[in-house]
């Protein structure tokens, strides 16, 4: 039985907490977070044994095999490098982290104490984009061409639901699943990129963050691509994502729409949404859905011994080249992206 730690007491922390009560070989240990009371009622809700506020605390005391750093995009390597140090996997949520030096850090610290460690890029777990990367390794469709990526987020998700916008980016919070799944499937890293980006809407609201990153990358393999990620997509959408893939391959095409599968559609007097039947969603209780599959994974390769399904080089790689277009943006001109 693997015993699990969480740190940070959020939305994605249940999604974690469900999979590990439900495991077969897991068993939620700890929670931790900086909210004393909003620990103990995770605590409760999930009948995990053990609260905890401080990280260090957590570790030295709780008999836990695992981690899972379920915090903001900022504040993951001091808490990766000490469960590290501590002997302790773990599961880290997307980006792996937002800086070059943390990147390194990661890493280094992850290779020196000789544990496992994967950073949770779930959209390779979800069913669409899945075929896609089969459909593209059985060569059917000849070599991948060009490709464009859009994946936004609502306006309410940075005025509403996070409160740590401005010390995030909409590239760490959405760009990296976008940039992850696209170099998974065309198979290959970036190696150069130019980006350009806007700002005011969020501005004229009082948050200090850029609204839209549009990039263009060009992959080692000669792939040639474009990337666009906002956080001011309307709130009228009837999904909160805008969420579309298409790549162009020698002898073929696909095409991805994830933004309103109508699969399951609701309307009310006022409005009509998309409901979730995809990302995170319960059949019969039971944590079903992408979002899921991805912790579920990482538990079962943890137990068998076998390689996760996303690489902490590749976690790294996606983070450089952010931090590659990030640049770009900023000096208006092309970047060559670090890569390891």
């Amino acid at each position: 039985m693997i015993k699990f730690a969480i740190v940070g007491a959020g939305l994605w922390g249940e999604s974690h907490a469900a999979v590990y009560n439900e495991h077969p070989h897991a068993a939620p240990a700890a929670i931790c977070d900086l909210d004393g009371a909003k620990a103990q009622a995770f605590a409760k809700r999930n009948a995990i044994p053990e609260v905890y506020t401080d990280y260090r605390e957590m570790l030295e005391k709780c008999d836990c095999d695992a981690i899972a750093i379920v915090t903001p995009d900022f504040a993951h390597t001091d808490i990766a490098v000490a469960a590290a140090q501590a002997g302790k996997h773990m599961l880290i949520e997307k980006p792996l982290a937002t800086t070059r030096e943390d990147v390194f850090g990661i890493m280094e610290a992850v290779e020196k104490a000789g544990v496992r460690a994967m950073v949770d890029l779930h959209n390779r777990w979800n069913p669409p984009f899945n075929t896609a990367k089969q459909l593209v390794e059985s060569g059917v469709y000849g070599k991948p061409l060009h490709a464009h990526f859009r994946l936004t987020d609502n306006l309410w998700v940075a005025t509403d639901m996070l409160s740590w916008v401005e010390r995030s980016s909409i590239l760490w919070f959405l760009g990296s699943h976008s940039l992850d799944t696209m170099n998974w499937i065309v198979g290959s890293c970036p190696v150069e990129v130019f980006a350009v980006q806007n700002e005011g809407r969020l501005k004229s609201l009082g948050i200090n963050a850029v609204d839209t990153y549009m990039s263009t990358i060009r992959y080692q393999n000669g792939v040639i691509a474009q990337m666009e990620n906002s956080w001011i997509t309307p709130n009228g959408n009837p999904c909160v994502n805008d969420f579309k893939f298409y790549l162009v391959m020698e002898n073929g095409k696909l095409d991805i729409d994830c933004s309103n599968p109508h699969l399951l559609l609701v309307s009310d007097q006022e409005r009509m949404f998309s409901a979730d039947v995809l990302v995170k969603n319960h059949v019969f209780g039971k944590a079903k859905g992408f979002a899921y599959e991805s912790i579920r994974s990482f538990v079962d390769k943890l137990h068998n011994g076998e390689e996760f399904h996303v690489s902490l080089k590749d976690a790294a790689n996606v983070s450089l080249a952010l931090l590659g277009i990030i640049k770009s943006a900023k000096i208006g001109r092309p970047v060559e992206v670090e890569r390891i």
